[in-house]
Formats: structure tokens, sequence, C-alpha cells
């Protein structure tokens, strides 16, 4: 499947966050990438401020156009706040909950882990990082991959949060989606209302 392959600290210089984790590059160099990078640049029409919005979070959660735009249409049919159900139905994704789960330290490694098969959900192999999780899935990491190193470093590493739509079991590599992340709860500084705002033009 298509993903983004280019540079990611350019990325992170021109929404000025560290989109994929830490970055050095922030601290180097606080201002957009390019050669008028330090220069005042012009103000952003709405309609840009939207667009960079909504580009935002799609580098944040490895997402193309084409299957956020299926997200936001699912979002869209569901009840309550669309802003709010979309940010939702990305943190449902089963690549998203492996990294949140500190089964891998970038959602990039977890997409990968998801990808190679070393993800069990409910007792079943899924491979596809787009799965959506139901309250209650169960995810662990197959019993055959439990020593990967890649896992094994990551669950060690202080960056392992709690969050309270998760249950972890560092020692059984097994965690739960209990359900649905309320809005506030979600760390993430992306404005959804500009997204929702774009899509309605």
């Amino acid at each position: 499947m298509a993903r983004y392959t280019g540079p990611k600290q350019k990325l992170a210089r021109r929404y000025r966050e560290p989109i994929f984790g830490p970055s050095k590059a922030l601290e180097r160099k606080g201002y957009p990438p390019g050669q008028h990078g330090k220069n005042k640049r012009g103000k952003l029409s709405n309609f840009g401020v939207q667009l960079l919005e909504k580009q935002k979070a799609k580098f944040i959660y490895g997402i193309l156009e084409r299957q956020f735009r299926r997200i936001f249409a699912k979002a869209a049919r569901m009840k309550g706040s669309t802003g709010d159900n979309l940010i939702k139905l990305l943190e449902a994704r089963l690549d998203n909950t492996v990294y949140r789960l500190g089964f891998a330290t970038t959602r990039r490694g977890a997409r990968q882990l998801v990808g190679h098969k070393h993800i069990v959900v409910n007792g079943r192999v899924i491979n596809i990082p787009s799965y959506q999780l139901k309250a209650g899935d169960v995810v662990e990491v197959r019993e055959s991959d439990k020593s990967l190193q890649t896992v094994t470093e990551a669950l060690s590493a202080s960056r392992a949060k709690n969050y309270s739509w998760l249950e972890l079991n560092k020692q059984e590599l097994k965690g739960k989606f209990l359900h649905f992340p309320e809005r506030a709860d979600v760390p993430e500084n992306i404005q959804e209302r500009l997204i929702v705002e774009l899509y309605s033009r």
C-alpha cells in the first residue's frame, strides 16, 4: 500500500511541530524549510489554513488522501460531532493502537509490525494497518514474535504512556481497546474543526 516516504524533518519544520516524534531539526531551525523559510511569508487564506491542518492530520496518522476522505465520510455519517468522530476513527485504527500500546516507537513502525503479521486481534492474525477496532477487542503480539527486539525495546522505552481507552498488560504483550476515546483525551494537536470546514466547502 502506498505511504509517504519523503523527508520527515521538512514536514516537521513546515508545520512547526514534531509530528513524527522528537525532532532535532526543529531545535536547530525553528523556521519553515526552503530558501525563503527565514523570510516573512504571506498570510494564508482560510482555505490554506484548513488545508494545512488536514495535511498535518494525514501525516500524523500516516494516511493518504483517498483513505482519509473515506474515514471522514464515515465520521460524517455517525451520530455526534463529525470532528470528534474523525479523531475517534483515526485512533481506532490497528496501527495507531499498536503504537499507543507501546509495541512500536512510531506509527510507521507499528504499521510495519501489523503488515508483517506480528500482531493478533482476538486470536486472529490481522495484517491490515487500517483495521478498525471495536470496544472489547484484544490486541497482542503474536506468540512466536514476543521476543522481537524491536517490541521489547519499544516497551522498555519511557515513551509508553497510559491512555484511558486502552488497557495494557506488559508481561503478556497484550492490550485491550476498551472504548472510543474522548477528544479531550487524545494528545494530538489537531484542529479537527478546520478539517470539517474544508470538506464542507
